[in-house]
């Protein structure tokens, strides 16, 4: 069986960026907030099955795996 692909958004606010990796077979996942200092925190998450749905209302947009593997090396 295939391995399901995680899913990558962002959100850019005034001051900080927030990033979301959504694996979508357990609605799991990390949110990385990238503060203005260029500190980064990382927090393992667990979604209900409307994370999707909650991302859209947030505005977050779909962004690269490899934006956020990058932004998660750093942290």
């Amino acid at each position: 069986m295939a391995k399901p692909i995680a899913q990558y958004f962002k959100r850019i606010f005034d001051d900080y960026q927030v990033l979301v990796m959504v694996n979508p077979s357990d609605f799991t996942g990390i949110e990385l907030i990238v503060h203005p200092d260029g500190t980064i925190e990382k927090t393992e998450m667990e979604f209900d099955e409307e994370i999707f749905e909650d991302l859209e209302e947030d505005e977050f947009k779909p962004c690269g795996a490899l934006e956020f593997q990058l932004t998660l090396a750093k942290g």
